[in-house]
């Protein structure tokens, strides 16, 4: 499941900034006091956000429009 959006990162280096924040922003709250210790994203949160960005069914981002979001947010970061 991650694998396509690791690969978007090994191959475009300079949205891994961003990627990063994005990760640390969606983390579930308490992540340390449950296995497997990652600050990951509530699979609720995950599916809720997924239905508002692309309606109800839609599934998870493709690595495109990932890449393409995280270039919006590098962006917009700018401008801060």
């Amino acid at each position: 499941m991650l694998a396509p959006y690791i690969r978007l990162v090994l191959r475009h280096p300079g949205v891994l900034p961003a990627a990063v924040r994005l990760a640390w922003r969606v983390r579930r709250r308490g992540w340390y006091r449950r296995f497997p210790f990652l600050p990951l994203p509530s699979a609720h949160y995950l599916r809720w956000r997924s239905e508002t960005a692309f309606g109800e069914g839609g599934g998870p981002p493709s690595a495109d429009e990932l890449r393409r979001y995280l270039l919006w947010a590098k962006r917009f970061r700018r401008h801060d």
